[in-house]
């Protein structure tokens, strides 16, 4: 039972839940912006928009062509509504962060670390340990 317990109060369950809670209810708000560009292409087309009858050689294409323009749609609110905000913020909240500067490689620490070795031992130390 405890391990359950760790399991459900893990962070990224968590945050999966929210997720999936979050695109469920988003799901409606882009269903609902489909159904109005879809009115609106029906308004322009005179009402001739419906493609869930068109055939092409007698296979039905029309839903294939319907869920194309609902996926176009989804495509195009969550990169304009989600992503592109989201990004906007990430290069705002970075461009006021002060730039980390980044600290010495490996290869200057052994340098240094040799170097100081080095001196150290033609100070006349006999043990060859730095003098502290």
């Amino acid at each position: 039972m405890k391990g359950f317990k760790e399991f459900l109060l893990r962070g990224n369950l968590v945050e999966l839940a929210v997720a999936f809670i979050m695109g469920a209810a988003f799901s409606a708000v882009v269903t609902s912006f489909t159904q109005i560009i879809m009115d609106v292409i029906n308004k322009i087309f005179g009402g001739r928009a419906d493609f869930s009858s068109v055939a092409i050689g007698g296979v039905n294409v029309g839903k294939f062509i319907t869920a194309l323009i609902t996926f176009v749609l989804v495509a195009v609110v969550v990169y304009f509504f989600l992503v592109k905000p989201f990004n906007a913020l990430q290069e705002r909240i970075n461009r006021n962060k002060p730039e980390d500067k980044p600290g010495p490689t490996q290869t200057e620490l052994l340098t240094q670390i040799r170097d100081l070795l080095a001196d150290s031992r033609s100070d006349g130390s006999s043990e060859g340990y730095p003098r502290v």
